[in-house]
């Protein structure tokens, strides 16, 4: 359906550059919460690799959306997440019901042998560097490459496009730095969820902002609102770093209680005046068609 949507669109005369924002913000929206359930399914729990398998999607769909930016045009490679990704998520859910979740606690030794290459890695280890091989050699590249080629055909410097990436960096840096710090009890006390839901929020903010200023031919968003909370979250998870004393688990589950719901007034209230604009402007409705009335003869 994901891929369709823009055909049934045209056919039926309705294709808008409205669709094209719901499209992406909502694809946006499901990177983390569709993510979320495979961490489910593979009984991931909630741990730094469950973050990872959770999150990761986001940096395919950031670096899409960054090259749809330049070309004004979206390609999808012969691996790409509406397709193939989709297909892998699903066909992880069905072997996870079919045979239950413990498969993926299988030792691969136990599979292939080669106890010294693959040590006591199982299935679900085997993920991580799956999905790291899958973005740095078969999406970012072409990406890359798409962006590169653009700014050259239009005659553009090439360099400062990088500098685009900042966004994402400070995103991806943030998480890690929170999840990952021995100080924060997220993880530990089974807040994964609450943490992906609110980080599903700024990241639809982040693309979608980027996928409203292609439309409008607007220069390049390279900040959100929405990512402040998120560096503060990763300040207060490391303060012991900085000689002071860390916070409480109470307090940090209170501060991502905060977060959430600060993100999603936030991201309501700017979709909803985002929407009403747009519809305003081109005399179109959100969800259904407006048919236009013929004035009589």
């Amino acid at each position: 359906m994901d891929n369709i949507d823009g055909k049934q669109a045209r056919r039926t005369g309705s294709s808008s550059p409205l669709g094209e924002l719901f499209d992406h913000g909502i694809d946006s929206l499901n990177c983390t919460l569709a993510s979320l359930l495979g961490t489910a399914a593979m009984a991931a729990g909630p741990t730094k690799l469950g973050a990872f398998i959770a999150l990761c999607p986001c940096l395919a769909m950031f670096f899409s959306t960054w090259e749809t930016y330049h070309t004004h045009t979206l390609y999808l490679g012969y691996f790409n997440g509406p397709t193939e990704g989709l297909l892998i998520a699903s066909m992880i859910m069905i072997a996870s019901g079919y045979f239950g979740p413990q498969i993926w606690d299988l030792q691969l030794v136990e599979l292939i042998g080669f106890p010294v290459l693959v040590g006591s890695w199982n299935l679900r280890d085997l993920w991580v560097p799956i999905i790291l091989v899958a973005f740095f050699v078969a999406h970012l590249p072409g990406c890359v490459y798409h962006v590169v080629d653009a700014r050259r055909n239009a005659d553009l410097p090439v360099l400062p496009v990088f500098l685009e990436w900042l966004p994402m960096l400070i995103y991806t840096g943030s998480i890690a730095a929170w999840l990952g710090s021995d100080d924060s009890h997220l993880l530990q006390d089974n807040h994964l969820t609450l943490f992906c839901l609110t980080l599903s929020l700024v990241f639809g903010r982040l693309t979608t902002k980027i996928i409203l200023h292609h439309l409008t031919r607007q220069p390049f968003p390279y900040w959100t609102i929405l990512l402040l909370p998120l560096v503060g979250g990763a300040v207060l998870a490391n303060l012991s770093r900085l000689g002071i004393d860390p916070v409480s688990p109470d307090f940090e589950y209170l501060y991502l209680q905060a977060y959430f719901v600060f993100a999603l007034v936030v991201y309501g209230n700017w979709a909803w005046r985002v929407i009403g604009s747009i519809c305003r402007f081109l005399d179109i409705n959100c969800l259904t068609i407006k048919h236009k009335t013929k004035k009589a003869a």
